[in-house]
């Protein structure tokens, strides 16, 4: 099969997986269909790492929502593909906002694929011919999906555009998270003092590099709250651990207590600081302010009407990060630049003013002529 596979110019691919009880997703199935052939391989019963040799080849990964699927792919093949068409993302390039798989199988198509219990535990074998059905459909009419896809998308000019955020989907999971920058995917620490974050760096750490190795989810080690309140609390002995909340005395007094303690000295001796808060708001987003729900409802009306995904098109963190002049905002490249910055920066340079015109938001010439003085 991956001597087959390699030789093709694409093919579909979908995953079945669970993470609720791992650091990594467990895959638990993995479809893949070419034209004149679909197959269903049981990670759980063959080496799937001789799939890598198919992502390295030149052919199209053809998937839906792949986000998960290429990092259950980078897990357990050690590598995903260098080329991917996502039909979601597709589709929202052609107005036809995010749509599960089962709709646009239905609405391009036609087709009703099989129904399938969406909370299944997939790691269970025997797997029942329903579930071996419901899997193969998420494959088995995906590269006439694309075919339909891609044509009205080269039609309409954007497949250029599609391409890019496919591109843009890869580079996301090429990007690794680091242990380090653990400390910053912990809501609660937003709250803290500075002077605390180094401890909440080095607890963090700590706690992300365990559940890597012992391949257990990062709250099942230390929840968020708990490591927050090990930051402010900064014990030096087991009794103080013992006494933060969301730790106790099992924890405090067990294996993990020495190894959370030692975390927490690292912290307090680390001559790390957090970089520099950047302001929210800059000036401009200050004095735009009122304006900026304004602006973003205009952007949302502007998707309407070219029939785009409006978060395709842009966020409103999109449009402070232009407003501000972040060198990498979204607006500021590309088909995005053209459609939305340019006529934002001709807004917020005070050269276009935005009216109502028959229920509709229009950016236009500025009159220069106030209304009220």
């Amino acid at each position: 099969m991956v001597d087959a596979l390699a030789a093709e110019s694409r093919y579909a691919l979908d995953t079945e997986f669970h993470r609720e009880r791992t650091y990594r997703p467990q895959a638990a199935l993995i479809q893949i269909a070419w034209p004149g052939d679909l197959v269903l391989i049981d990670p759980l019963a063959v080496d799937v790492t001789p799939l890598a040799k198919v992502f390295a080849a030149d052919g199209l990964m053809v998937a839906h929502a792949a986000g998960q699927d290429l990092e259950v792919l980078d897990c357990c093949c050690g590598k995903s593909p260098e080329r991917i068409f996502d039909t979601q993302i597709a589709a929202g390039f052609l107005g036809l906002g995010t749509p599960a798989l089962a709709t646009l199988y239905e609405g391009e198509i036609g087709w009703k694929p099989p129904k399938g219990d969406r909370l299944t535990d997939w790691l269970v074998r025997p797997l029942k011919a329903s579930q071996l059905d419901y899997a193969a459909g998420d494959v088995m009419h995906l590269l006439e999906i694309h075919d339909r896809l891609s044509s009205r998308l080269q039609h309409q000019g954007r497949l250029g555009w599609a391409e890019a955020e496919f591109e843009l989907l890869l580079e996301r999971n090429r990007q690794r998270q680091h242990p380090e920058d653990a400390w910053t995917r912990i809501k609660e620490a937003r709250h803290l003092r500075r002077r605390d974050l180094p401890v909440t760096r080095s607890v963090a750490m700590w706690r992300e590099q365990r559940a890597a190795r012992i391949n257990q989810p990062v709250r099942h080690v230390l929840s968020d709250v708990a490591v927050v309140s090990i930051s402010q609390a900064a014990p030096r002995t087991a009794d103080e651990l013992a006494a933060v909340r969301g730790v106790g005395n099992g924890v405090a007094r067990g294996k993990l207590g020495p190894a959370i303690l030692k975390a927490v000295a690292d912290g307090l001796a680390s001559d790390w600081r957090p970089p520099p808060k950047r302001a929210a708001r800059s000036d401009a987003i200050d004095r735009l302010r009122p304006a900026v729900g304004l602006v973003t409802s205009w952007v949302g009306q502007l998707a309407r009407d070219r029939k785009i995904e409006p978060s395709l098109l842009a966020t409103r963190s999109d449009i402070e990060a232009l407003i501000r002049g972040d060198p990498d905002a979204r607006l500021a490249q590309g088909w995005r630049a053209e459609m939305v910055g340019e006529p934002l920066r001709r807004l917020v340079a005070g050269e276009a003013a935005l009216a109502f015109d028959k229920d509709q938001l229009v950016l236009e010439e500025r009159s220069n002529r106030p209304v009220v003085n």
